[in-house]
């Protein structure tokens, strides 16, 4: 009678220990699933590929040019203002191509791709002003003068490293930083291929600038 017992009781206990790994190793799998889903949703974007960047020296042609084509290409930059140039991808094309120069004074320029379909591929300017940024001295604005690297000043990058995600605004991806570039001197030009449907936005950022605007010259094409 012991013995059966006792029989009872392991059959008991190896069942039991069978029940639990199997629950475990059930609840093991579907944590890993979660995960792994998880890891989907976070990379599904393509990977960005870095921007290509080259200066030109015919900046007085260039800007000739700019004139001849029309008014469309030439925007005045208000002091603290940050104009935005939004650029939807073509799907004729493969690769965004970009110029810029400016009367006089540096700007700051950056370039950021927004995760979103747009309604046409017509180009797009909009104009927002920075009265949140921390001022600082007019005269590191001077020809050939040093930023001062303040909080808010384009040149250290410090806004980019203070911005925030919008959770109700499309997703963006930063290409290029927002620093100041001497476009007064010679023309910016770069190009960067498409990582997928979306918009390119390029910001020209004069947000520290507290007494002067800037003449702005640009050109943006798509190639195949």
């Amino acid at each position: 009678m012991h013995h059966l017992s006792l029989t009872l009781l392991i059959k008991l206990f190896r069942l039991t220990n069978s029940l639990t790994f199997t629950f475990f190793g059930f609840l093991n799998f579907v944590v890993s699933s979660i995960h792994a889903n998880m890891g989907l949703f976070c990379h599904s974007n393509p990977a960005i590929s870095p921007a290509s960047l080259w200066n030109r020296q015919d900046i007085n042609e260039f800007k000739q040019n700019i004139k001849k084509d029309g008014s469309e290409g030439i925007i005045k930059v208000g002091h603290g203002e940050t104009v935005t140039v939004r650029v939807p991808t073509h799907e004729n094309g493969s690769c965004l191509f970009w110029e810029f120069a400016t009367d006089h004074y540096d700007i700051g320029f950056g370039v950021y791709f927004e995760w979103t379909v747009a309604d046409s591929n017509q180009v797009s300017v909009h104009v927002s002003e920075s009265d949140d940024e921390e001022d600082y001295d007019e005269a590191a604005e001077a020809e050939g003068a040093p930023a001062t690297g303040g909080p808010g000043d384009v040149e250290s990058g410090g806004r980019i490293q203070t911005r925030r995600d919008d959770p109700n605004k499309p997703r963006q991806d930063e290409i290029i930083p927002v620093y100041r570039r001497d476009c007064h001197e010679e023309v910016y030009a770069g190009s960067h291929r498409y990582p997928g449907r979306g918009v390119y936005l390029l910001k020209f950022d004069n947000s520290y600038s507290l007494w002067r605007s800037k003449t702005l010259y640009y050109r943006v094409y798509y190639s195949k």
